[in-house]
């Protein structure tokens, strides 16, 4: 992926794994940023949805303007936005460019591409997982939101949607009825999804208990143990998911690391953003050597922002969780 003059990003090329991808940094270094980019991409792929105005809608800039993403530095010229899907032949039919200016108009950018992305990824599917809880605003959220009574982007309308659909082909292996066990034993029930109502439920029992009168780091496992029941995360599918640790409880981060890894091991693509010491080292002690895992630092110095990348956590270059955690250190041994 190639990065120029958009948000924080002024020139930057990164390159991603076919499994979990993990970006570390400070807040305000661009990791969400880079993955509703990457999200609006593989969205793209359906024939009726535009790469500018999924990203605009992801975004939400002011008026859905475009050119408010372009990096606002004195001097810099256009953004430009390339997108390629890792192929033996370098096929040019896995590109996708987007570019440009201060002076664009909306969502009209300049797109190139277009008919190769979709036809090459033709069924592909992707989801978004905010870091905030979803399943309790599931109630007419979609009609609120088409006559501008509230404002949520993109990414949690898509996941509510998803979240309603099933797209099993049917049948249940065993790694995901496993997967499913595993969670279910954290919810201590299983989800409803009530049409009448446009709701989601916690099912326990003959029992069902609205989600708002749920923890949120309930309702976050809830909302995985749905996407993987439904079969929105299937093989060639691609999860990203922003702070998968907010509001969940720590005894519950090395059951979330397992279920990942065991969803790239079943061919979905994984991009997460944290500012965990626990999920980023969790990924490190329960990979396996089949696993593939790259973990991806993004930070700020002197004004610029910096990209590193290493398969091993403790050999990430700019690691801003080790910093913290090494000075917190400091302070417990120096009492």
């Amino acid at each position: 992926m190639q990065l120029e003059n958009y948000t924080v990003f002024e020139n930057h090329t990164i390159r991603f794994g076919p499994g979990v991808n993990l970006f570390i940094g400070e807040s305000g270094c661009g990791k969400t940023h880079l993955l509703k980019v990457l999200y609006a991409a593989c969205q793209s792929a359906r024939k009726k949805v535009s790469f500018p105005y999924k990203l605009v809608c992801t975004m939400l800039p002011d008026d859905y303007k475009i050119a408010r993403l372009k990096t606002r530095k004195a001097g810099k010229q256009n953004c430009l936005i390339r997108v390629a899907a890792s192929t033996t032949d370098d096929a040019s039919d896995r590109v996708l460019t987007m570019s440009f200016s201060e002076k664009t108009k909306r969502w009209d950018a300049e797109v190139r591409g277009e008919a190769g992305w979709e036809q090459s990824f033709a069924g592909s599917s992707s989801i978004f997982i905010p870091s905030g809880e979803i399943l309790s605003h599931s109630y007419n959220l979609n009609a609120a939101s088409q006559v501008d009574n509230v404002r949520f982007d993109d990414t949690y309308l898509d996941i509510l949607n998803a979240a309603k659909v099933n797209m099993s082909a049917g049948g249940c292996s065993t790694s995901k009825k496993a997967l499913l066990e595993s969670l279910e034993e954290q919810i201590h029930g299983t989800v409803l999804y009530d049409a009448k109502r446009d709701a989601f439920y916690l099912k326990r029992g003959n029992a069902k208990q609205e989600f708002h009168l749920v923890a949120e780091g309930i309702c976050k496992l809830a909302l995985l143990w749905q996407l993987i029941q439904n079969g929105t995360l299937e093989e060639g599918a691609v999860l990203f998911w922003d702070e998968p640790e907010a509001n969940l409880s720590p005894s519950c981060i090395p059951i979330v690391v397992e279920i990942l890894l065991q969803l790239q091991r079943n061919g979905v693509q994984v991009f997460l953003a944290t500012h965990s010491y626990l999920v980023a080292t969790y990924f490190e002690v329960r990979k396996t050597a089949q696993d593939n895992i790259l973990f991806h630092s993004l930070s700020c110095a002197d004004d610029a922002l910096q990209y590193a990348a290493s398969p091993k956590f403790d050999d990430l270059c700019r690691n801003a969780i080790i910093t913290q955690f090494n000075q917190l250190l400091d302070e417990i041994y120096a009492l």
